[in-house]
């Protein structure tokens, strides 16, 4: 397979990841990861690995039930894949970070985010995302007061 058609394999294997998330078929996105492979949401610490990779398409759809994410830009180098994209909707649930879980506050977001992928034999090896994390909890209206805005989720 010549470098072009890699290109375009990997390219069409991370837009239907997106696709995946968007109808938020979680089998279907987990399922194009390769075994070992793992989602880094950078922003929020977190490092996901195998079935549980899927938490991050629920985490935000039960946050922003109408999430959409606006592709950009891609930029295809081989087996690395680069997407600027923004992250879009309105926070009517609870959004849960390893810190705590931030209440729905009803206002709408539109953050930028650039993720990057690594691919193998047309499966993802990494992904880490690289959500504009400050600019998400203006909009959402808690980045002033951030540790009031964290609910308890320890007993």
């Amino acid at each position: 397979m010549s470098t072009s058609d890699v290109a375009k394999l990997n390219e069409k294997v991370i837009r239907e990841l997106y696709e995946s998330a968007e109808v938020r078929d979680v089998d279907r996105f987990v399922s194009l990861f390769a075994e070992g492979g793992y989602f880094w949401d950078v922003s929020a610490g977190a490092k996901y690995f195998g079935a549980d990779i899927g938490k991050t398409v629920e985490i935000y759809a039960a946050a922003f039930p109408d999430m959409h994410r606006e592709l950009e830009k891609f930029y295809v180098l081989g087996d690395v894949i680069i997407v600027e994209l923004s992250l879009n909707g309105t926070h009517r649930g609870p959004l849960a970070l390893p810190g705590g879980t931030i209440p729905a506050t009803g206002k709408e977001m539109h953050a930028p985010c650039c993720d990057v992928f690594h691919l193998k034999d047309g499966k993802v090896t990494s992904f880490h995302c690289y959500t504009a994390a400050t600019i998400l909890l203006g909009q959402i209206g808690v980045l002033g007061n951030l540790g009031a805005a964290f609910v308890s989720t320890q007993a």
